[in-house]
């Protein structure tokens, strides 16, 4: 995983459109961090579909 696809949660908290978007145009997962560690992943949804399939 490439280090910008990596994010604390105060960064999706001011930039949720943005990261939404870069998400959804790059069909790249993004990390959220919480205290320094991973706690979430956004996915695309056309990705999440595929990994459902």
């Amino acid at each position: 995983m490439r280090m910008d696809q990596i994010k604390p949660i105060s960064y999706l908290k001011r930039n949720t459109s943005a990261v939404i978007n870069e998400i959804r145009e790059n069909r790249q997962p993004m990390v959220i961090t919480q205290n320094g560690e991973a706690s979430a992943v956004i996915l695309d949804a056309d990705s999440y579909q595929q990994q459902q399939e």
